[in-house]
């Protein structure tokens, strides 16, 4: 334990002490943020696997305390309700699956390489955004602008870049909204659908390059 004394003195002693005390309770308090912010961490993640499993409208926040091994207060802690805990799950997710995105961005990358990292982020958490694009409809007004923000950075990523390529002239020149819209509806349909695509499995694992390479197939220069 670090000691810092002043003069020799009583007074200085008495002020010496008084800074190590000092000194301990800002070690106590930050070890404690720490564990905190980790158990904020636990609970995000514990409810992001529970979301994906059991849907996020069934799921309840006491499920989510007895799967992290934590009292039910302990969620009202961290979230002070259960929108605000899903609410923080949901920008995790869009954090996790827009960072490749945000790389790409600054490298001028072409529209297939875009497309391929929106591919790889969803493929991490597709059960989970499997769900959001099932009960999207059935979500707090809240929850569905944060979803309608993480759409929005991916528009707007794919866009850019479908931009330089319309100008180079190696995609047709097309509505942007239809672009993005046209990719989105498409990933939306199989995710919608996963128990009629692939039932025991990933739907992008097993279809992802083959609507990627479809989608560019329909911006191919014509003739």
């Amino acid at each position: 334990m670090n000691r810092v004394y002043g003069p020799s003195t009583t007074d200085g002693m008495e002020r010496g002490i008084a800074l190590e005390f000092k000194g301990s309770g800002e070690k106590v308090k930050s070890q404690r943020q720490q564990q905190k912010e980790q158990t904020r961490q636990r609970l995000i993640d514990t409810a992001l696997s529970l979301y994906a499993r059991e849907g996020l409208i069934a799921t309840r926040t006491a499920d989510v305390a007895r799967e992290a091994g934590v009292s039910h207060g302990t969620i009202f802690a961290h979230f002070a309700t259960q929108e605000a805990l899903l609410n923080a799950v949901i920008e995790a997710f869009s954090a996790q699956t827009t960072a490749r995105l945000h790389e790409l961005a600054s490298q001028g990358s072409s529209l297939r390489e875009v497309l391929q990292a929106h591919l790889a982020g969803l493929r991490e958490g597709e059960a989970f955004y499997a769900r959001l694009v099932r009960e999207s409809r059935m979500l707090p007004d809240e929850s569905r602008h944060i979803l309608t923000a993480i759409q929005s950075v991916v528009s707007h990523h794919l866009c850019a870049a479908a931009e330089r390529e319309i100008r180079a002239g190696l995609i047709r020149t097309m509505p942007l909204h239809l672009l993005f819209n046209t990719w989105i509806g498409l990933l939306h349909y199989y995710l919608a659908n996963d128990d009629l695509f692939a039932p025991e499995g990933s739907v992008l694992e097993r279809y992802g390059e083959e609507l990627l390479e479809h989608y560019l197939s329909l911006l191919a220069p014509r003739g």
